[in-house]
């Protein structure tokens, strides 16, 4: 799964990116962003990316964002790795979306990723209740929604992986409204979903541009 997602980084040289959760996953893409910094640096001073290479990391538990932080920081001390992470820890909490019962993050970092990786949150650390209904339970499952929230702010081109998840990823499936192609990798259970658009703006053309070279 971690090489899937570091090839998935590298070979759509991807800018900006957006995780939920945190774990070794995360040093992973911090390698890969620090390699597209080195390959394509000059390139994307043409684009209007104002989180260049960057890594935004969202968790509901402060002992695993410890846990990654301290273990990025102790690789990119001893292989001289600089990427830029952003540390944001947020609750999580019981909510509808479309009058459909499920979870949403208090609060999110502000920032418009080319590549979002979904694994969080478990079901067991979740505020609140919906008519008494709360998804701490075995038998339920996560069921975030922030991501159609904030679905017109991301640009065509966008990637979005969830690793296993299948019922989230089939929430996100029919309340996601704009064009995106879904695939899902049985082998390493993992469903990805493209945004593919015409580009917005000329910016946008020209990251796309990038993209495919």
């Amino acid at each position: 799964d971690l090489y899937n997602l570091y090839n998935f980084i590298i070979l759509n040289k991807r800018t900006t990116i957006l995780e939920f959760g945190s774990g070794w996953s995360s040093l992973v893409m911090s390698i890969a962003l620090y390699e597209n910094k080195i390959k394509f640096n000059e390139d994307i001073k043409k684009l209007r990316r104002n989180n260049p290479f960057e890594l935004f990391i969202i968790d509901n538990e402060k002992k695993f964002l410890k846990i990654s932080k301290n273990r990025i920081n102790n690789f990119s001390k001893n292989n001289k790795i600089d990427t830029k992470i952003h540390w944001h820890h947020s609750e999580i909490e019981m909510t509808t979306y479309m009058g459909r019962i499920c979870t949403q993050y208090k609060t999110l970092p502000i920032c418009n990723p080319d590549f979002i990786y979904i694994d969080a949150p478990d079901q067991f650390n979740i505020k609140g209740s919906i008519n008494g209904f709360n998804i701490n339970h075995h038998d339920l499952m996560p069921m975030i929604c922030d991501i159609m929230k904030i679905e017109f702010f991301l640009l065509p081109g966008t990637i979005i992986i969830i690793d296993g998840r299948g019922a989230n990823a089939v929430f996100m499936r029919n309340y996601l409204s704009r064009n995106w192609i879904y695939c899902y990798l049985t082998e390493s259970d993992q469903h990805i979903f493209y945004l593919d658009e015409y580009p917005i703006g000329n910016l946008n053309k020209k990251q796309l541009e990038f993209y495919n070279k």
